[in-house]
């Protein structure tokens, strides 16, 4: 009897390990595969840290966002837009902010070269989308790296523009020429202003090209003789009527145009995909170029948007941000202080 009540005992005592073996091996698979999921993440991304201890710390960050995207994912259904991992994944949204944005005003607005009106004003009939990509006026989407001179790609990518559709070359000029060379106002990698670019520009007489003055994501010493060989002329630059989503319609229907957005939020972060309708501010912070416009499927009026974060970064560089929203500043504040170059 004795020997068959210690097998019942023995019995049970394993039943009772085996469960807890379960219950440990559940608590610890998710992590086991967080794990997983962060090595991949880094191999794709040639994530390399300096020790253990960050490497801890930024998988505990990568393990929030993961976390996070995931869960908005799964609650979005009636979204029209959805967030991915992507090479941002191992950054606070604080850190993202401080390496990424660099759109800031700086000084008084400047008055020196400005139209006096609005061009297209008096404009009184748009086609209902455009994509200025397709009509060759777009370059390859570039990317700004840990630089925060979001302002000059803006730029840049309106320069680019005006450029294609007044001679027919699209060029891609040079962002490090004015992160180098347009100093009196703009900060470098510490931020600035396109119109403060679109100074430059005309008081230089021209930008060069990429290739001649190629993009070092970093402040460096202007190089005089690099920018002094012109590939691309503005004569002037107009800002879009502050707060006027019809007015932004009636420019980017002529020519990409540079606006300013809050892109702080962590639904901007992991953007992947749709047209975003995220809940975001108007302290402006990030410099893009609206290349177009149309409307959804489902319904869903869009801005087209070109961003220098890189390809892997939403539709392949680019986000669809939701038009005619009801509020005068536009989403992100979009129509808060749009501006184009002319030529």
């Amino acid at each position: 009897m004795a020997s068959l009540t210690t097998w019942k005992l023995l019995v049970a005592a394993m039943a009772v390990l085996g469960l807890c073996a379960s219950l440990t091996a559940a608590r610890t698979a998710p992590d086991a595969s967080m794990v997983e999921r962060h090595e991949k993440w880094m191999v794709e991304n040639g994530r390399v840290y300096k020790d253990e201890a960050e490497k801890a710390k930024r998988f505990n960050i990568f393990k929030d966002n993961v976390e996070y995207i995931e869960s908005f994912n799964e609650a979005a259904a009636a979204r029209p837009y959805k967030l991915g991992i992507n090479k941002f994944a191992d950054l606070t949204n604080e850190e993202f902010q401080s390496s990424r944005n660099g759109y800031k005003k700086i000084g008084s607005h400047p008055k020196l070269y400005k139209a006096s009106s609005f061009r297209y004003g008096n404009v009184t009939a748009v086609p209902a989308s455009i994509d200025w990509r397709k009509k060759g006026a777009v370059t390859a989407v570039k990317d700004q790296g840990q630089c925060g001179c979001c302002w000059a790609f803006s730029a840049v990518a309106a320069t680019e523009g005006i450029n294609q559709l007044t001679t027919g070359n699209l060029i891609s000029l040079s962002e490090q020429e004015l992160v180098d060379c347009d100093t009196s106002e703009d900060q470098g990698c510490n931020g600035g202003l396109m119109d403060y670019a679109f100074q430059y520009i005309i008081s230089n007489k021209g930008l060069t090209t990429e290739s001649n003055y190629p993009y070092e994501g970093v402040d460096g010493t202007c190089n005089t003789k690099k920018a002094s060989s012109d590939a691309a002329k503005i004569t002037g630059y107009e800002d879009v009527p502050a707060n006027s989503e019809s007015g932004l319609l009636k420019a980017v229907a002529n020519q990409p145009v540079s606006v300013a957005i809050d892109a702080s939020g962590s639904d901007f972060q992991f953007y992947s995909s749709g047209v975003f309708t995220g809940q975001c501010g108007t302290e402006l912070d990030h410099g893009v170029t609206a290349v177009g416009y149309g409307t959804a499927s489902d319904g869903t009026k869009y801005w087209l948007v070109k961003n220098s974060w890189g390809t892997s970064w939403g539709e392949n560089g680019y986000i669809r941000m939701e038009r005619d929203i009801g509020a005068a500043e536009g989403i992100c504040g979009i129509a808060m202080e749009a501006s184009y170059p002319t030529a």
